[in-house]
């Protein structure tokens, strides 16, 4: 038989082994504590905290997909605090992008920083991190960013990196591991916020390591169990159960968000259109050599904060939130967070899985409706 390839993979993931009058997926396992008599290492379950067999389902699927062993968290900032926490200690330095996701910048400038660690920041385009790697432990890529849509060149960077000793994580949140996969780049480390676009559902908060190295792994577990940064089972059920649509979300998702793209670049009251897919993209040649999906956010500016509001509030099927990857599509105006070095009309839009036309005809009138 052939190799079998991602569409059904991403369907089959971690499926039950075939038993007759079995369900086709497992459960949902509610679990504090197991029986457990005599010597624990004779039981594959113990105690919630350290591990449940809703977690090995769903940690089997991802590892399948990402290709190495994944580890579930119970947030994304859980998996990226796992991968700084395990490796890091003082005196050590960290390269990382300076337009990367806020939250983990203000975890490593914050609470890493604190610790003794020296953090050195250069932007993602043009695959800057490169100039800052000597005498660095850990190089943190995010790429496309969150959420300026800029990309860097994972194997160059990788390359580069590994020459000098130096392991490298990939945030891959927005692209996940069917638009592009990290450990088969050559990074160490792919982590995820699975409450983006991998589950897709806008109901649920979740995130994943995965990496290669047994020795790397065991470490990530071992700051999972002493952090309890663990998920729950009835959020990784969901995850596991949402992950067999990844690709047909994902793939409607971004034809949706290419068609958006261009009807955005004929608007003469946008300006800072990004979106990697696009063929005019600054970010598009590299992200064409290293992507399968260009991913569901694109952005763009609009004149002002006035004008950015008015057009939020104008739009009929266009939901204002933040977070992004969900089926529904989901704007804002970015720069209200703060945070980031981003204009005051910066909007974010994550593209959902409606119909194209709908969506292109909403933007429409909510343009034309804030100027």
């Amino acid at each position: 038989m052939k190799t079998i390839g991602i569409r059904t993979r991403v369907v089959r993931a971690g499926l039950s082994p075939a038993a007759q009058g079995e369900s086709l997926s497992a459960g949902v396992t509610f679990a504090g504590t197991y029986h457990v008599a005599g010597e624990p290492s004779s039981s594959p379950y113990t105690y919630g905290r350290y591990h449940n067999p809703t977690w090995t389902h769903f940690e089997r699927a991802l590892g399948d997909l990402e290709g190495g062993v994944a580890l579930s968290f119970a947030s994304g900032m859980a998996a990226v605090a796992a991968v700084l926490g395990s490796i890091l200690r003082a005196g050590d330095v960290m390269v990382m992008p300076s337009d990367s996701y806020y939250t983990a910048r203000l975890l490593a400038e914050g609470f890493f920083a604190e610790m003794g660690i020296q953090v050195r920041k250069a932007r993602t385009a043009g695959s800057a991190q490169a100039e800052h790697l000597d005498g660095a432990k850990l190089l943190w890529l995010e790429t496309p960013t969150n959420p300026g849509l800029d990309v860097c060149d994972i194997v160059a960077l990788v390359e580069a990196a590994h020459q000098r000793h130096v392991l490298v994580a990939v945030d891959n949140t927005t692209p996940t591991m069917l638009g592009q996969c990290p450990l088969e780049l050559g990074a160490d480390f792919s982590v995820a916020s699975d409450t983006k676009a991998l589950t897709g559902h806008a109901d649920l908060i979740l995130g994943h390591v995965a990496i290669r190295d047994p020795a790397l792994a065991e470490k990530l577990r071992s700051w999972r169990t002493q952090m309890g940064a663990v998920p729950g089972p009835m959020e990784v059920w969901l995850a596991h159960r949402s992950l067999a649509t990844l690709e047909m979300r994902l793939e409607r998702q971004c034809r949706n968000a290419l068609v958006i793209a261009e009807h955005l670049s004929t608007c003469s009251h946008v300006s800072g259109l990004r979106y990697p897919g696009l063929p005019d993209d600054p970010a598009h040649r590299v992200a064409a050599r290293q992507m399968q999906f260009f991913g569901p956010v694109v952005s763009f500016v609009l004149a002002d904060q006035t004008c950015a509001e008015r057009f939020l509030r104008a739009c009929k099927l266009i939901i204002e939130a933040t977070s992004f990857g969900s089926v529904y599509t989901t704007a804002e105006r970015r720069a209200r967070w703060g945070g980031d070095t981003i204009p005051e009309g910066f909007i974010r839009l994550s593209v959902g899985c409606e119909d194209d036309q709908d969506l292109v005809a909403d933007l429409s009138q909510a343009l034309d409706s804030a100027h």
